[in-house]
């Protein structure tokens, strides 16, 4: 069976990718920093047949990104790894005058630092793989500027360069940065708390996750909503 490694997998876009690709036969190695939220999401999933490494971490720690490579070595190997694990940088955002630099430190070190360690770390596995891919969840807030979205939104764009970067050193693999568009998540809500307009549930959007696995076009950028459209 196919091996994936997933961060931010308790909930939201992770959680649901989580479950389609257990319905795939995927076997899954899951992160999330709430313990209680990664195990309730694993049971459900283990449900669907598959067998799923739960492992509670902050994924800007080595060590724990160790652990996960580890446990994926355990099931076979690593054929895909998604870093879906973010951090915003200030909650609610805020403008760029009034933006703690600790808390872009933050915003890089989980959405850019880690995510590089995190292949670092899986990349002996996703070469042998024989179909490696590495899919590194990105926002439109990394192509436009969005008044208050400014940490969050550097620290995407520099995740998808990185990407971009690696799937020119990596030909045999796929790396595809992807903008899963809006969506209704904790994420968002402690971004913009103010805003209540209704947005699509994260689920909308896998289906152009799961066509790239399906299609496996040239490592690039791509828009899921797009992908679902087009399919």
């Amino acid at each position: 069976m196919p091996v994936a490694i997933i961060t931010g997998a308790s909930k939201g876009l992770g959680r649901a990718l989580a479950e389609a690709l257990a319905g795939r036969g995927w076997d899954l190695v899951l992160d999330a920093r709430g313990a209680g939220a990664l195990r309730e999401a694993a049971e459900g999933i283990e449900k669907l047949g598959t067998r799923v490494a739960a492992l509670a971490g902050d994924v800007t720690d080595a060590g724990h990104r160790s652990e996960l490579v580890a446990a994926a070595a355990e099931f076979g190997g690593v054929d895909l790894v998604v870093s879906n694990a973010s951090a915003l940088g200030a909650e609610p955002l805020v403008r760029l005058d009034a933006l703690p630099l600790e808390g872009l430190r933050r915003a890089l070190e989980v959405n850019v630092v880690a995510a590089l360690g995190l292949v670092q770390e899986a990349l002996p596995l996703l070469q042998a793989s024989g179909a490696g891919a590495v899919i590194a969840v990105s926002s439109d807030a990394a192509a436009e500027a969005y008044e208050t979205w400014g940490g969050y939104g550097a620290s995407k764009a520099a995740l998808d360069h990185l990407a971009s970067v690696l799937g020119e050193e990596e030909p045999a693999l796929r790396v595809w940065a992807v903008d899963p568009g809006d969506m209704a998540t904790e994420l968002y809500a402690a971004a913009v708390p103010d805003d209540s307009a209704p947005r699509p549930d994260p689920v909308s959007v896998v289906p152009g996750f799961l066509r790239l696995l399906d299609e496996r076009p040239a490592s690039g950028r791509y828009a899921a909503p797009a992908l679902v459209e087009e399919r």
